[in-house]
C-alpha cells in the first residue's frame, strides 16, 4: 500500500494532511484527510472518524467547520474519508443520491454497485489500518458524522461498539429504510428485501446490547427535516432498550455547515469525556 500526500497545511499548532491511495478494498484510487495535534506532551491521541453527507468528499468538514482549533484544544486526530468510491470505472447515477459521493457507508451486494461500493469495511478495516500507522501513540475510537456521514456514524459505532467509545451526529438519517433517501439507496445497494436493510439501520441496531453513548443534534430549520431525518423510530427503540442518546432539538438552525459549526464543540467535549 502506497500513500501519496496531496496537501499538508499547518493550522492551529497542529497539522492538516490530504492523501491518496489505492484502495485494494473499493478497487480504485480515494482520497482522505487527516489532522494531528502537536502533541506536545506526547501523550497518547484518541482518533475521531467524521463521516460527512450527501455530495460531499473529505475537503468539506476539513474546509468548512473550523474544527482544526477544536482537536488541537482537545489534542486528538480526526480522520476523514471520502463518501464513496470515485474514478471513471466506478459504478454512478445521474441523481445526487446515489452513486458517487453517495455511498452510505455500508457493503452493496447488488450490482452495479457491489464490485466497488463497500465502504463500511474500507473505514473499519483497510482505512483503520492505515489510520493507525499515521497517528503516534494512537488510543481509542469514536465516529461522528452528518447527515447520510450521521448514518454512517452510529451505524458503523454501534456495529463496531468494542472499538467506538462514544457516537455523535449532527441531522442523521436515523431510520433510511423509511424515508426517501434511504429507500432509494437500500433498494439500490442491497435488493428489495428489507430483511437486509435491518442490518444498516441505526433503528433498529440501536435494540442491540452495549451500544456506546450517543449524542445527536437536529435543527429545527433543516428542510430535509422530518421527511428523511424523522427520529421518532430511533428514539423510541432506544428508550425501550434503556440506550443512553441525547437528541437535541437546536432551534432555528438548518442542514449547514452554519449549524455544524456552531455547537461542534459540544460534540468534541463529548466525546473527549467518554474517551478519557
Amino acid at each position: 500500500m502506497s500513500l501519496k500526500l496531496i496537501e499538508k497545511h499547518s493550522s492551529f499548532d497542529g497539522l492538516q494532511y490530504k492523501y491518496s491511495h489505492y484502495s485494494e478494498v473499493l478497487q480504485c484510487d480515494l482520497t482522505f484527510s487527516i489532522y494531528l495535534p502537536s502533541n506536545k506532551e506526547k501523550k497518547e491521541i484518541p482518533l475521531i472518524w467524521w463521516l460527512s453527507g450527501l455530495t460531499c468528499t473529505d475537503d468539506n468538514f476539513s474546509q468548512k467547520s473550523g474544527f482544526q482549533r477544536l482537536a488541537e484544544k482537545y489534542q486528538v486526530a480526526v480522520i476523514i474519508p471520502d463518501t464513496s468510491p470515485r474514478g471513471e470505472n466506478v459504478a454512478d447515477d445521474d441523481a445526487y443520491d446515489l452513486g458517487q459521493g453517495a455511498g452510505f457507508y455500508l457493503n452493496a451486494t447488488q450490482n452495479p454497485w457491489a464490485k466497488n461500493y463497500k465502504m463500511y469495511t474500507y473505514i473499519t478495516d483497510e482505512l483503520s489500518g492505515i489510520a493507525s500507522t499515521l497517528v503516534p501513540n494512537f488510543s481509542g475510537k469514536e465516529s461522528m458524522g452528518h447527515s447520510m456521514g450521521g448514518h454512517g456514524a452510529l451505524v458503523i459505532g454501534m456495529k463496531n461498539a468494542a472499538r467506538f467509545k462514544a457516537i455523535s451526529a449532527f441531522s442523521p438519517i436515523l431510520n433510511p429504510s423509511q424515508v426517501p433517501w434511504g429507500i432509494k439507496a437500500f433498494s439500490s445497494y442491497l435488493g428489495e428485501d428489507k430483511a437486509n436493510w435491518k442490518e444498516w439501520d441505526a433503528s433498529e441496531l440501536i435494540k442491540e446490547t452495549g451500544v456506546p453513548p450517543i449524542l445527536i443534534s437536529q435543527g429545527t430549520a433543516d428542510t430535509f427535516y422530518p421527511e428523511q431525518l424523522e427520529e421518532t423510530t430511533f428514539l423510541e427503540n432506544a428508550r425501550k432498550n434503556n440506550q443512553t442518546v441525547n437528541y437535541e432539538k437546536m432551534e432555528g438552525y438548518d442542514h449547514s455547515y452554519f449549524f455544524i459549526s456552531t455547537f461542534l464543540e459540544d460534540h468534541f467535549a463529548f466525546h473527549v469525556k467518554q474517551l478519557r
